[in-house]
């Protein structure tokens, strides 16, 4: 009996963590990888359906309506009235007044004010522009988020099929006296935190799921496949095409120099409102006795802005104090980006070494090291620490893996924001050697 039992649990402990039942080798025919194409696609699908990207259309819409309504020439003016006075009076010069009069379209005070709106216009395309690619970011690190989510329950759900199985093999060596009730308690405890630690795990996914949903306007509760993390991504270098690329192509910096000719555009326009309006007006009278025309009148009228001469200035210098510190905010923000996309880079080679090195040497090293444990224990050589600890290192690896995977392909997500490009495999005209060839472990 006791030999038997030996053989039973060295067999149970001789399978592998992953091909216990709730995992695969495989992903399943329903996993959906986290693709640059995934990504464009449902940012496609966020731009039309988004509620907040609706708006920034909406105020785009409002921004070039404005340009058209600007006008060159204003309304004309009518006016109508009476004279009281003498009757002999009013039969010589009329007692019904009547005329129109026309602002003129002088100075380029009209062509100045439709500059600005332009310039007004452009910059609301960029602002719903940038909503745009950030809101495409927000959905590349929900995607990863989500995918990450759903790999923690698949090792969680294989882990628990693990402890159940090891956890029998333990009480087997109990009942011949080759294992402790401390080991059978330890193995219990085990499985009761992993099956509570997976429920939590299946919660959180749902929220990350919940949170995607959103981001595309869909119904909270949309079902989702089970996404997959990709296989470790490119390296990418920092170089002087990287920078002219983010100094060029960067969203927010596309924003802030149309701010820049917005203001500049409101300076010109506020110059030309010192200067006076000019109207031109005809008057004709007649008398309301006999209906007969008796005079009219030519009139220039000439706007005085000179009493407010002070009220123009603190105008203008107002308007130039926005435009230098929207300059200064440029010039600063140019300096930023450069050395924010040089963070970055650093960042995303550190995540793809530590991944790489996870990849190639960490895991299959904690696989051996399992394997070793569960054949030492097994065979009575060995000890049950040994073993849980080997467990532990070997999850905490996997886990480790794709989370780094995860947070590189954010990274590179914030990267490709930086630099203006479409998607992530935009980032490979930068000319910088891949890392998606080298094969990726068995699990994960």
């Amino acid at each position: 009996m006791k030999t038997v039992s030996i053989i039973l649990v060295f067999v149970i402990t001789h399978l592998p963590l992953s091909a216990q039942p709730g995992g695969s080798a495989d992903p399943g025919s329903d996993a959906l990888p986290v693709t640059a194409v995934l990504i464009n696609r449902l940012a496609e699908e966020a731009r039309t359906n988004n509620p907040a990207l609706h708006a920034e259309a909406a105020k785009v819409k409002a921004a070039q309506a404005n340009v058209k309504s600007i006008r060159a020439w204003d309304d004309p003016t009518f006016m109508a009235g009476g004279v009281a006075a003498s009757r002999s009076m009013r039969q010589e010069e009329g007692d019904i007044i009547y005329g129109i009069e026309q602002r003129l379209p002088l100075f380029g005070k009209p062509r100045m004010a439709k500059s600005a709106a332009q310039a007004e216009a452009a910059t609301a395309g960029a602002r719903a522009n940038f909503r745009f690619q950030m809101l495409r970011l927000e959905i590349a690190r929900q995607l990863l988020k989500t995918a990450v989510a759903d790999y923690t329950i698949e090792i969680g759900t294989e882990d628990l099929a693990w402890l159940g199985s090891t956890t029998e093999a333990v009480e087997d060596h109990y009942h011949t006296g080759t294992a402790t009730q401390t080991e059978v308690l330890r193995m219990l405890n085990e499985r009761s935190k992993r099956a509570q630690q997976l429920r939590t795990d299946i919660s959180q996914r749902d929220q990350e799921r919940m949170f995607l949903n959103r981001l595309l306007n869909r119904r909270l509760e949309n079902p989702w496949p089970k996404l997959t993390v990709p296989p470790v991504g490119p390296q990418v270098i920092y170089n002087e095409l990287l920078k002219k690329m983010t100094l060029e192509n960067e969203a927010r910096l596309n924003v802030m120099r149309h701010e820049v000719n917005e203001a500049e555009a409101v300076v010109h326009s506020t110059k030309r409102a010192r200067l006076p309006d000019v109207s031109l007006g005809l008057e004709g009278r007649q008398y309301s006795g006999d209906g007969e025309f008796r005079e009219g009148l030519f009139t220039v009228r000439l706007s005085l802005p000179w009493f407010n001469r002070d009220k123009y200035r603190s105008d203008l210098e107002r308007d130039r104090a926005r435009l230098t510190a929207a300059q200064l905010e440029l010039a600063d923000y140019e300096l930023f980006v450069p050395t924010e996309a040089s963070r970055l880079t650093v960042r995303i080679e550190a995540s793809r070494l530590e991944a790489t090195l996870y990849r190639d040497e960490i895991i299959p090293r904690s696989e051996l090291a399992l394997s070793s444990a569960r054949s030492a224990w097994g065979a009575n050589r060995g000890m049950f620490l040994d073993l849980m600890e080997a467990r532990r290192l070997l999850l905490e690896s996997r886990l480790t893996y794709v989370r780094t995977v995860a947070e590189q392909y954010q990274l590179l997500s914030e990267l490709a924001l930086c630099c203006g490009v479409g998607d992530l495999e935009a980032l490979e005209m930068l000319g910088t050697p891949g890392d998606s060839g080298t094969p990726s472990p068995k699990r994960p």
